[in-house]
């Protein structure tokens, strides 16, 4: 389903991997975590780096990028410095709001402009039943022959 990338741009690279203990079949409700490196590759020190994750639903005819508010507490990991050779590692937890089809992206800009994106982790999330029948039909059974019980109850007592 999910798998390892890394791009580069410049001296900056950045990787994006799903973490193995993630649901193979993700349903609404659950959480994917996601972990990423940004890595300076390069001879000079990188300043002001900033990292963050963006989602995009890509299911056709409701396209769009989706506001993680709901979805992640963490909107942004940030650096004053990366040395060369020297690596961030950050992780990113979505809980599932919405079924669908999205992409999940991490993007780094340095001070000095540079900018990379990693490359597509896609995965899709299941629909959740918000009614269970086998915990509804109980209680839905139940309820009117606990009245009928209680009324018959009453009219034989007085």
């Amino acid at each position: 389903m999910l798998y390892a990338t890394i791009a580069c741009a410049g001296d900056l690279s950045v990787g994006l991997v799903p973490d193995p203990n993630n649901p193979s079949a993700p349903r609404m409700g659950e959480n994917l975590l996601f972990h990423s490196d940004i890595r300076n590759s390069g001879p000079v020190r990188a300043e002001g780096i900033i990292a963050w994750l963006s989602l995009v639903q890509v299911d056709p005819g409701a396209e769009q990028p989706v506001d993680l508010e709901d979805w992640s507490a963490q909107k942004a990991v940030t650096a004053t410095k990366l040395e060369p050779g020297e690596t961030i590692q950050a992780e990113w937890r979505l809980r599932l709001i919405q079924s669908g089809s999205y992409r999940a992206v991490v993007s780094v800009t340095s001070g000095g402009g540079s900018f990379v994106a990693s490359p597509f982790i896609d995965f899709t999330v299941r629909e959740k039943p918000v009614v269970d029948s086998v915990r509804v039909l109980p209680v839905a059974i139940g309820l009117p022959l606990l009245i009928v019980a209680a009324i018959i109850v009453r009219l034989r007592s007085g």
